[in-house]
């Protein structure tokens, strides 16, 4: 008998965790803001973009490793902050950090994290950064920079775009409420819960500000456009990360990789820009590499990972994507990330449907 060697790709995974996750759980990590059409755009968007193959270079020896923000990681795919691993597995943001340190690069917790801060860090010896927004109350602001530095996160990652809450009609119909993370302030008898998410009062002097109280490098999230590209420079930030909150915040947007030029060209340089959104294949992170990108993030996936098998779930997450990436790599001739330039895409003209429809049956022989 031969034995199913578990999913093969990052589709596979979703398929199966959906068939494992409670329904509302399942469209509460899936789903987005509205009709959801930036949720898929995020993902149609990297067929826009057509690979040029190259050969006779010496690809046998290929090194996926690089730097993001001076750290090194071995492949450039970081895991987003996204709130809650326990929906998916017991372990949650546990199973997750021992994943990502076992694969050499970071993780990024969010503000809604089902663990805490403290503790997770002694999970594994590896890279986290901390999420955080810029919250009403400054002094737990101050709070939560205190503990990242502390505890040893290497970087804060700012969301920026979470000021005022989106409509996501899948967690309407499902009538589910989301839950705080474990790491705000607990309330007292009689007292109100303080407030999660940012302030929507906030200014880019609460990022400047943010920026003054820490010595930890400063990650804007959220980023779609140029002029914000260039208002985060100003603020001081380190980096930005362009981000469309993977389709859950605002519907009807260009999709990440639509944008990432504008951004790197608005960067001038002087930050690294990453991207999240969409991205599900090593040739996603490969097109993402060539437009500018210093790494990617994803989110939605490491859920699927957790909820098929916890921590080798999201293991195999991120072998799936190596294999893919070196692939890509190797076929287009680049045996590094850092040769990786924009000469390995081009923009794709559009296709004609097919009169035959999607059919896969050969019609013709020759």
């Amino acid at each position: 008998m031969s034995t199913s060697p578990g999913p093969i790709n990052l589709f596979e995974f979703e398929a199966l965790a959906k068939e494992r996750l409670p329904k509302e759980e399942y469209d509460y990590i899936a789903g987005g803001a509205t009709d959801e059409l930036s949720v898929e755009r995020n993902r149609r968007a990297f067929e826009s973009w057509a690979l040029r193959p190259r050969v006779l270079g010496n690809v046998s020896a290929l090194d996926l490793s690089t730097t993001v923000l001076g750290t090194k990681v071995s492949l450039p795919v970081l895991l987003a902050p996204c709130g809650g691993h326990k929906k998916a597995h017991p372990e949650g943001e546990f199973a997750t950090y021992r994943a990502a340190a076992a694969c050499g690069t970071i993780l990024a917790v969010s503000a809604n994290a089902s663990a805490p801060f403290e503790e997770l860090a002694k999970a594994a010896t590896g890279h986290l950064w901390l999420q955080l927004y810029s919250f009403r109350d400054r002094e737990m602001t101050k709070s939560w920079l205190s503990r990242a530095k502390e505890a040893g996160y290497e970087a804060l990652c700012i969301t920026l775009d979470s000021q005022w809450p989106p409509k996501r009609e899948r967690n309407i119909r499902n009538n589910y409420k989301q839950t705080r993370g474990v790491n705000y302030p607990k309330a007292g008898p009689g007292e109100t819960p303080a407030p999660g998410g940012a302030d929507p009062a906030a200014t880019w002097k609460d990022l400047e500000w943010i920026k003054s109280q820490t010595d930890l490098p400063v990650v804007a999230k959220g980023i779609m456009t140029g002029e914000d590209v260039e208002l985060c420079a100003q603020a001081g930030a380190d980096a930005v990360i362009v981000s469309n909150h993977g389709g859950r915040h605002l519907d009807n947007t260009l999709a990440t990789i639509e944008v990432l030029s504008e951004a790197v060209a608005a960067a001038k340089g002087g930050m690294e820009i990453l991207l999240d959104g969409g991205v599900r294949r090593g040739a996603d992170v490969v097109k993402a590499l060539a437009l500018g990108a210093k790494a990617v993030f994803i989110g939605r996936p490491l859920f699927w990972g957790l909820a098929v098998d916890g921590q080798q779930g999201v293991t195999r997450v991120l072998e799936i994507l190596r294999e893919e990436i070196e692939i890509t790599m190797a076929k287009c001739g680049r045996p590094t990330v850092a040769s990786i330039d924009s000469t390995v895409v081009v923009k794709a003209p559009p296709l004609r449907k097919s009169p035959f429809g999607n059919s896969r049956k050969v019609r013709f022989a020759c």
